[in-house]
Parts: structure tokens; sequence; C-alpha cells
């Protein structure tokens, strides 16, 4: 059945396969069965987990674009894609890496940590990256030696290890504080650091009974959110103290779990697998931890990989061994699904880029690297628009490479969101500041032009009633959406998008209508029906005159519905037909309240045969 379609600026997000020549060839990602991202972008620079024949090592490489080859960091000279079989690596590690971070409130964004099986923490600042990449393939060039020495090394004071011995495989750094990172072991806890502090950390989380898959923080940096292999969901407020706040089952599956913080709102998504391997999202109320809805996508065996972009709502989901990345939109507290970028080259990792690196003049509201066997690809998701100058609907203030806080403030209990930056004019400013420079603007609606009182018809007809005097049959008309739950139709918007001239986000809503039998009826009638209702009311025959002038408009001079009688018929109608959209309306949610009803019969039906067929 038809319904309406819901308006969205991001209904038309597309992405497409890059030319070869904007990729890296010849990457030689981790082979660590380990789950992690396995590559980490902060605008600047990628790292990727890099396979070696012993000892533990990754890579960095300017970013590339998806818009022209990629250049060294300061753009001076173009890059080869095509990697040579020496690069220069680093090598801090005594065991496979595990996991990379960049710090995200590092002015020369050249600040990352790095962690492994050896259980060491490493930090590396990589400001001669520069040196390091100038003449990169020349003729005669010579691969630089390798960074082997970090800035520091957290928890090795008195021979000690950051988690005991045992595996460091998350990292991540605090979104308003700066020099906050959190690193979970295989001891089944959670470290918090201030990173000049080296030798031990400032805060430790307990209660996982097993290994923990995922972390993240929220918008305010002040509640960390996990996800564990003991199929718990549990937020930390690490200020307060050691133990979980809020504990929640998560998926039924003990396979790999993500979790990812929606924006500055109190909703997280997770990631994971059903109790019979199908591959689910959630959607939690992170205030009760509570779910609030459960999806299933599909029983492909890999891991999902969650990335939110903050500032648009807009949810994306890269499943290890696909090809696919899905996004969603968040919007009425719901995900809605989008559309997907597909490709027949299954990613081993993928990322997101910061928004401050964003192409505003392309409309790229995100920007991903995917990482396959043995090539890195830059994907941009744009939304097309005719305009070209900026658009501010599409970039809001974007979280800025400025800490909002010290380590110190964040570890007194102050809380603070993060500060931003203008993407058009570059400038930081605070969340407030950027909340009330735009409140005035969505506040003061435009002034209405001033009309001229011109003469006026006796009744306005609108377009639907031009030609009948009356309003359609609301069962001659047909509205399509585009479902996102069926193919089919996907299909057939897709084909039907090219005739009305290329999309137009100020035009969401699809309207078709059929050819109506009783638009065809002489325009005649418009004056005759009206007429009989009020023949006491008309004129004597000695007045020719006066029956003129009713019958004509001033305006126009075509012929109008006399007064008040054709008014009230209109009005009548007018409540006839509302009435009528109400019942259909009212259908429409008792035959979706059905469909749902069946839908979990069935699944019910199939989990009882799998059952039955594992008897």
């Amino acid at each position: 059945m038809s319904r309406f379609v819901r308006p969205s600026k991001y209904r038309h997000t597309f992405a497409t396969q890059p030319r070869r020549e904007y990729c890296y060839e010849g990457v030689k990602p981790s082979g660590s069965a380990w789950d992690t991202d396995l590559i980490k972008s902060n605008g600047k620079f990628i790292a990727i987990n890099w396979q070696v024949s012993g000892g533990g090592a990754f890579a960095i490489l300017p970013a590339p674009s998806p818009f022209h080859t990629p250049t060294v960091p300061s753009g001076s000279a173009a890059f080869n894609t095509k990697l040579p079989d020496l690069i220069p690596l680093v090598r801090g590690h005594s065991a496979p890496v595990l996991d990379t971070a960049w710090a995200p409130h590092s002015a020369s964004q050249t600040v990352l940590a790095s962690a492994g099986e050896d259980s060491k923490i490493c930090l590396w600042d990589f400001q001669d990256a520069e040196e390091k990449f100038s003449g990169w393939q020349e003729e005669g060039w010579e691969c630089p030696e390798d960074w082997t020495v970090p800035v520091a090394r957290l928890g090795e004071g008195n021979g000690a290890s950051a988690h005991g011995g045992r595996k460091v495989g998350q990292l991540v750094w605090n979104n308003t504080a700066e020099g906050i990172l959190t690193s979970a072991g295989s001891d089944h806890t959670v470290k918090v650091w201030d990173v000049k502090k080296e030798t031990a950390p400032i805060l430790t989380l307990t209660g996982h009974k097993d290994t923990i898959q995922s972390m993240c923080w929220n918008y305010t940096g002040n509640l960390l959110a996990t996800t564990c292999r003991d199929k718990k969901i549990r937020i930390f407020d690490p200020r307060a103290g050691a133990e979980p706040i809020k504990i929640a089952d998560g998926h039924g599956g003990i396979k790999g779990s993500r979790v990812v913080w929606l924006g500055d709102r109190d909703r997280i998504v997770t990631t994971g697998f059903s109790k019979m391997s199908d591959r689910q999202m959630m959607l939690w109320d992170t205030s009760s931890l509570t779910n609030l809805k459960t999806e299933t996508i599909d029983s492909s065996s890999g891991v999902i990989m969650p990335f939110y972009a903050e500032g648009n709502d807009v949810l994306f989901l890269a499943g290890k061994g696909d090809g696919n990345i899905r996004y969603y939109e968040y919007a009425d507290d719901e995900l809605h699904y989008l559309s997907e970028f597909k490709s027949s080259d299954p990613q081993r990792g993928f990322c997101l880029t910061p928004r401050h690196s964003l192409e505003v003049s392309q409309h790229e509201i995100a920007r991903g690297y995917k990482l396959t066997t043995g090539m890195v690809e830059p994907l941009a998701f744009i939304v097309p628009r005719k305009a070209e100058g900026f658009q501010a609907d599409l970039f809001p203030p974007a979280p800025s490479q400025e800490a909002a806080l010290t380590a110190d403030e964040w570890i007194s209990g102050k809380t603070s969101p993060p500060k931003v930056i203008d993407l058009e004019t570059r400038s930081a400013t605070t969340h407030e500041s950027a909340k009330a420079s735009a409140a005035p603007a969505a506040a003061a609606p435009s002034p209405e032009p001033v009309k001229k009182e011109e003469p006026k018809p006796a009744v306005r007809q609108s377009s639907l009633t031009d030609k009948t005097g009356k309003l359609p049959d609301m069962r001659d008309l047909e509205i399509k959406q585009d479902d996102p739950d069926s193919d089919e139709e996907i299909t057939e918007a897709k084909k039907r998008a090219p005739s009305t001239g290329g999309f137009d986000d100020d035009e969401d809503d699809v309207v078709e209508k059929k050819s109506v039998e009783k638009s065809q009826e002489p325009v005649e009638k418009s004056i005759e029906e009206p007429a009989v209702s009020g023949e006491a009311d008309m004129p004597k025959p000695e007045e020719p005159t006066a029956i003129m002038s009713a019958a004509v408009s001033p305006v126009t001079g075509s012929p109008s519905v006399p007064t008040s009688e054709g008014n009230t018929d209109l009005t009548k109608e007018l409540e006839d037909a509302k009435t009528r959209l109400a019942q259909a309306t009212a259908h429409l949610e008792r035959l979706e309240t059905e469909n749902k009803r069946l839908r979990e019969q069935v699944d019910k039906a199939k989990r009882l045969a799998s059952e039955l067929a594992g008897l």
C-alpha cells in the first residue's frame, strides 16, 4: 500500500567507486584475528596496522582524497599511489599492533597512540613525517629509517606494563578533555590515562566478566559505553566510581559487538549477532539503558562496524567481509534506511575522517576510508544539490582540534561540550555560542510581503477544483513512497528520478494523480450545481444586470459560483474529504499493525523450525 514519503534532505545521498589513481595500492594490512578497524584517519594522515614478519608495526600515509590524487601533507607535491615494497614503518611493539587512535586535540595532527599484544601503549609524534615523504618514489629515493622510539610508553614504571602483561585491544580518546586516553585490555578492565602522567592510570573501571569488544565516549566526555563478550552493555561514569552505573542485556550472540554514541543525544546504537547468528542493530535509551528497537540486518558472518556523522545524524554500517556500506538517518527517535554503497571488493577495515576535513564545496557530508586486502579507497558520501555555494543546513559546526577542558579540569569533575569550528569561515567557537548564533536566524521568520487590496472573485477555487467545482474523490489519488524495505520500489524510484530533472531536496513529497473522469465534465457544471441549491435567492427576471454581474468575475472575466450556498457546499465536501482521509489513515495503521503481527509469527515459526532441525 502506498504511503506518504518521509521528507529528508539525505534521501539521495550517494557514494561512487573512486578512480584507481586516487587509491593506494600495495597495502599490506595486518593478518591479526583481533577485531579492530585496522585503519584510522585524522584528516591529514591515515594509520594502517601492517603485516610484518617479526614484532608489530603500523604504517602512516598522507590521507588520500576522493577528488584528486594524494599529495604530501603540505600539498606541495603529488604522491604516487602505488606503494613500493619498502616504506617507513612505525616499529615500537614486540608483538602485533592491535589498535591505533589519533589524538583529536593535536594542533599539528601528528599525535597518535598505539596498542598491541605486548601489553604496551605507545605515544608517537610524527612531526618529521613531511621530511620522510619528500621525494617519494623519485629516481634515487631511498626508504627512510623506521620510527622506533615513541614519545612515551604508558604504565611501564617499575617494570610494569599497561594491562599486567595482557593484550591491549582498544584505544579511545576523550572527546572534550586534552590528553585523556582510554584503553581496554584482556584483563577485563578499562583504564583511563592522563598521558602527561605516564606511570599509572588515573582511573580503572571494572565489572566486565569477559573480553571487552568496544567502547565509546559520549559527546560531552563524561560517560563511557562498553560492549563485552559476556553479552552485556555497560555505561560508566568514570569519575563517580569504578563500577558501571547501568547494565543491560545486549545481543544474544557472542561474536563481535560494537557500540557508537549518537552525537549529543542520550541514544546509543549497538551492532552484534542474535542467538541464530543474524546480524542485528539495536537502538538504546541511555537514561534508563532500555532497548527501543531491534532490527535484523542479514545473516552474514562479518562483524558490523558502526560510525556516526554527528552533525548530520547519519549512521554508517560497514561489515567486515562485505563490499557494501549501509547508511541510515536518525530522526524522530528512529533509524530510517537511506541507501548503501555497493562494491564487489570486501572490506577488511573502515573508518570515517573528522568532519572538519571534509570538502564542503563538493557537498561531502562524510568521508570514509575502505581498507581491502591490498588497497585503500577514499569514499565521499555526497548530498546532491543544484546550488554551488556553502550549504549551511548540511554543514553545522564540527568539533574542532582545540580541547574544551584540560586533563586536570576533567578529573576534578568539570563537564563541557567540545569546542566547534564553523566549516564556512573556519573560525572556532564554543558549542553554546554556535547554538546561540543559529537560534535567532531560525526563530525570526521572514516578513511577509504586504498584499495590495484587489477585487476578488466570489469564490477562488484550488487547482483541484478549477475544472469541476468539487474536490475529487480521495480514492482517485495515489500517493507513492520509496519503501526502504522493498528493493522493487527502490529500483522503481531510481528509474523515475531522471524524468524529474534530477534530485531536489525542496520537493521530497511525491504525489501522482491518476486521471479523474470527473475532471472531464464541462466547466458550466461548476456554475449550475451551486445555482440549484440557491434558487430561492436568485434575482428576479426583470433584473438582468444583477444576473450578469453575479455570473462573471470582475477580475478574471470568467464565470464564478454565487456566494453563500456555494461556499457552504465546498466546506461540507472538504470536511467529507478530511473524514475519508482520516478513515484511510486509520485503515493503514491497522494494516501495518497486522503486518507487524504476521512478521512476528513468521519469525517465531522460523525459530521453531530451527530448533526442531537441531533436535
